[in-house]
């Protein structure tokens, strides 16, 4: 799969970009130390989140999907099948469904929901983040299967 360039402002096109994890890693993960630290928290998080075998949707949005040499944290959108249930997880799985210790203790701004529980559905969801903070859209990533 082939990422857009960046637009002039740093973002991405509006749209939601289906990307590996590899080739997102490749792509975002490089530059500067902080894109690096950002990458090996994104990979730690996708690994823990797939472990689950719950993940319907797993969206990548904000500065690490930016031009921007030192983003923040990692901020991910989370669409689980139905059947999830954050309770019988194991505590080190857990952290990334509680959006205060992910934060804390990943690096990541988590934000997750069951597919019945997206307001509006889960593309709307997905589509969502794709806003800007000041207006207008910009593009995000979704972590799709082909990821080692």
């Amino acid at each position: 799969m082939t990422l857009p360039p960046f637009g002039p402002d740093g973002d991405l096109p509006p749209g939601v970009y289906p990307a590996t994890l590899a080739e997102a890693l490749d792509r975002f993960g490089g530059g500067t130390p902080r894109r690096q630290v950002a990458a090996r928290r994104l990979d730690h998080i996708y690994h823990l989140a797939a472990s689950t075998g719950h993940v319907v949707r797993f969206v990548v949005f904000g500065s690490f999907v930016t031009a921007e040499p030192n983003p923040r944290d990692i901020d991910i959108v989370l669409v689980m099948d139905d059947r999830f249930d954050v309770s019988a997880l194991p505590r080190t799985t857990a952290v990334v469904f509680n959006h205060a210790e992910a934060d804390a203790l990943l690096g990541a701004s988590v934000f997750w929901a069951t597919r019945s529980g997206a307001f509006g559905g889960e593309q709307a969801m997905v589509e969502y983040w794709q806003v800007r903070r000041g207006g207008g859209l910009r593009g995000i990533i979704e972590i799709v299967p082909g990821s080692p």
